[in-house]
C-alpha cells in the first residue's frame, strides 16, 4: 500500500508538471505574435518627408489698363473709279491688284477713234454757225443803221435782231457740244483720283464699258484702319487719342483712335471704334479684311502680381500656397481673384499680403497643410534653409 500511495503522488506531481509546461507554450505564441504586429506597424509607418519648394514675393509695379477688341482692318477711306463715258473698248489695262499708284497715274485706256470722229463733226457745226453768226449779225448791223429811215420795216428790223440772237445762240450750243466731246475724249483716260493701292481691279481688255460701271477700286493713301467692335460697357474708358496696340507675328502695330461711332450695333451690342493705324517704315503693309485682336491702352495703375506658375487653378478656381509662420514649415492653400497679365505675371486682385511667401511653382503637388522644405536662396546667396522640425 505505501508504494501505491507514492505511485500516485508522483503521478500528480507528473500532471501538474506538465500543466504548467502547457500553459507557459500557450502564452509565448501571443507575446511573440504581439510584438511582431508592433514590428510590422512600426515598418509600415515611413518618416513624413518635406517637398522642396521655391518662393518668391509679391511685386507691386505700375502696370497699364488695357481694353483688349477684336475688329476688321479696313481701309481708311476707300475710292471707286469708274467710266464716265459709255460705249466705248477697253484698249489698255495698266495695274492690277495691289500695285501702288500716284495721283494722275493711268489706270487704263478706252477706245478713241469715235469720239474724234464726233469731235470733228462738231468742229464743223461749229464753223457753220460761226458762219450764220456773221451773216445775222451783219443784217441786225444795216437794220439798226436804216431805222427811223422809213425804208424799212419795224418788223424787218425786229426780225433781223432776232436772227442775230438765234445764230449767237447757236454758236454757244456748238461750243458747248464741242467741249463735252473733248471731255469724254480725255475721259477715255482712266487716272487714278489720288495717291493708293489698288484693291480691286473689273477692267479687262475688249469689255464694252458702259457710263458708271466700276472699274477699279483703291484704297487712298495706302491707309488701313482697324475697325474694333468694342462693348459698351467698356467704351467709357477709351476716347478720341487713345493709344493702341495690335499685336502680329512680325512685330505690334502702333495706332490711335480717331472716332468712335454713334450707335451701337442692334446685332452684338458692340460699338465700332475706328483707329488709324501707324503706316510701317519698313516691311509688309497691314492687309485689309482680315479680323485681328489688339489693346487699347487706357492708362496705368499699380498691380500686385506673381509669377504665372505661382497660380494653380483646382475646381474651377485659382489658388496660390503661402508658407505659414511656425515649425514645422507647411503651406496655406489660398484662393485668389486674378486680373491683367503682363509677360509670365499675373495680377492678383485679392488680399494678398505684399510680404507673403510664395511658392513660385509645384502647387498642383501640394495641399492645405502640406509640409515643405525651403530651397536656399541661391541668387543672394544667403541660405535660408527652413526645414521642417527647424
Amino acid at each position: 500500500m505505501p508504494k501505491a500511495r507514492t505511485f500516485i503522488m508522483i503521478g500528480v506531481l507528473l500532471a501538474g508538471l506538465l500543466g504548467i509546461v502547457s500553459a507557459m507554450t500557450l502564452i509565448r505564441p501571443d507575446e511573440d505574435a504581439s510584438a511582431a504586429s508592433e514590428t510590422t506597424q512600426t515598418a509600415e509607418v515611413p518618416a513624413t518627408t518635406a517637398l522642396t519648394v521655391e518662393v518668391v514675393t509679391p511685386e507691386l509695379a505700375s502696370w497699364p489698363v488695357e481694353v483688349h477688341a477684336s475688329g476688321w482692318l479696313a481701309a481708311w477711306r476707300e475710292a471707286v473709279i469708274s467710266a464716265e463715258v459709255g460705249g466705248q473698248r477697253i484698249e489698255e489695262v495698266n495695274v492690277d491688284v495691289g500695285d501702288t499708284v500716284k495721283k494722275g497715274d493711268l489706270l487704263a485706256s478706252l477706245s478713241r477713234k469715235t469720239l474724234e470722229n464726233d469731235i470733228e463733226q462738231l468742229e464743223a457745226s461749229l464753223d457753220s454757225a460761226k458762219a450764220q453768226l456773221e451773216q445775222a449779225s451783219a443784217d441786225a448791223d444795216r437794220a439798226r443803221r436804216l431805222e427811223g429811215g422809213g425804208s424799212i420795216s419795224q418788223q424787218q428790223i425786229s426780225e433781223y435782231l432776232i436772227a442775230e440772237r438765234k445764230a449767237k445762240s447757236d454758236v454757244a450750243s456748238a461750243e458747248a457740244a464741242l467741249s463735252s466731246a473733248r471731255l469724254d475724249l480725255d475721259r477715255t483716260r482712266i487716272v487714278a483720283v489720288s495717291d493708293g493701292v489698288i484693291s480691286e481691279a473689273n477692267a479687262a481688255i475688249g469689255d464694252v464699258v458702259t457710263a458708271g460701271a466700276e472699274l477699279f477700286r483703291m484704297i487712298r493713301d495706302g491707309r488701313v484702319e482697324w475697325q474694333a467692335e468694342v462693348p459698351l460697357n467698356k467704351l467709357r474708358q477709351i476716347e478720341v487719342g487713345t493709344q493702341v496696340r495690335i499685336p502680329t507675328p512680325i512685330g505690334a502695330i502702333q495706332g490711335r483712335v480717331r472716332q468712335v461711332a454713334p450707335s451701337v450695333s442692334e446685332t452684338n451690342g458692340r460699338v465700332i471704334v475706328y483707329v488709324a493705324l501707324d503706316q510701317p517704315k519698313e516691311g509688309p503693309q497691314p492687309k485689309t479684311g482680315i479680323m485681328v485682336s489688339g489693346v487699347f491702352v487706357t492708362g496705368e495703375r499699380e498691380a500686385l502680381s506673381v509669377p504665372s506658375s505661382a497660380v494653380v487653378l483646382q475646381d474651377g478656381f485659382s489658388y496660390v500656397f503661402v508658407l505659414n509662420e511656425g515649425a514645422p514649415t507647411t503651406v496655406n492653400r489660398r484662393r485668389v481673384e486674378t486680373g491683367r497679365r503682363q509677360d509670365d505675371r499675373v495680377e492678383i486682385m485679392s488680399d494678398l499680403p505684399v510680404d507673403a511667401d510664395v511658392v513660385r511653382s509645384g502647387g498642383a503637388f501640394l495641399s492645405d497643410g502640406t509640409r515643405v522644405r525651403v530651397a536656399p536662396e541661391e541668387a543672394t546667396g544667403v541660405a535660408t534653409d527652413k526645414e521642417a522640425g527647424q
